[in-house]
């Protein structure tokens, strides 16, 4: 068995975040999103079936929430959970260099 690393093959600069799929099984998803200065296209509101944890890795980005004003700016090494349904945008990521999320997207228990 060989280890892979979320650091390999980055991909250049490119017009379009890249996302690639680490880890899937039922009701979870891992993936690693590249950002290179994008964002959320104007008044688009991401509302995902899904909740989401996200740790940001490298670069830097700012996240936008519907339900509060204020602008949350992540660095290396900031997490956070998205609840199912809780509308945010990404309103900027670093444009210099590659901003490198780690997604684990997943089903809350109803019960």
């Amino acid at each position: 068995m060989r280890p892979d690393n979320i650091f390999v093959d980055l991909p250049e600069k490119a017009e379009q975040e890249q996302f690639l799929p680490l880890l899937a099984a039922p009701g979870l998803r891992v993936e690693r999103i590249v950002s290179f200065g994008q964002a959320s296209p104007p008044g688009f509101w991401h509302d995902q079936d899904e909740s989401e944890w996200v740790i940001l890795l490298a670069g830097s980005a700012g996240l936008r929430f519907s339900d509060r004003e204020e602008l949350v700016t992540l660095a290396p090494g900031d997490y956070l959970e998205i609840a199912a349904h809780r509308r945010h945008r990404v309103e900027w990521t670093d444009a210099t260099l590659p901003t490198v999320w780690l997604a684990v997207h997943f089903r809350a228990d109803d019960a």
